[in-house]
């Protein structure tokens, strides 16, 4: 079992930065793949970036150059680094644990979300 809870969101004016971060609690943090995604109101929840238990991370096109998704093992923290931000941006944002497991079980836990608001 994880729990997450997600601290950072914020209004934001257009080219702005913002930090997101995402603090585990709970066992095994390090053998957990994390991501971010948000969801825009009338619109699905879509992945923003993600790092696999080894450090390797995955962007949206739409975030790539722009968000840096990092982890910490030692303080169980995932943290979403975003700059350049655009109206776009504006979107509930949710922390994300996920694991498969060698007999193909798979778990999922979500934060709560944080708010993003970017103003033109």
């Amino acid at each position: 079992q994880v729990q997450l809870v997600e601290s950072g969101g914020d209004l934001v004016q257009s080219g702005g930065s913002l930090s997101l971060s995402c603090a585990a609690s709970g066992s095994s943090f390090s053998i957990y793949a994390m991501g971010w995604y948000r969801q825009a109101p009338g619109k699905q929840r879509e992945l923003v970036a993600s790092i696999t238990s080894a450090g390797r991370t995955n962007y949206a096109d739409s975030v790539k150059g722009r968000f840096t998704i990092s982890r910490d093992n030692v303080r169980n923290t995932v943290s979403l680094q975003m700059s350049s931000l655009k109206p776009e941006d504006t979107a509930v944002y949710y922390c994300n644990a996920h694991l498969t497991t060698l007999m193909h079980t798979t778990f999922d836990y979500w934060g709560q979300g944080t708010q993003v608001t970017v103003s033109s």
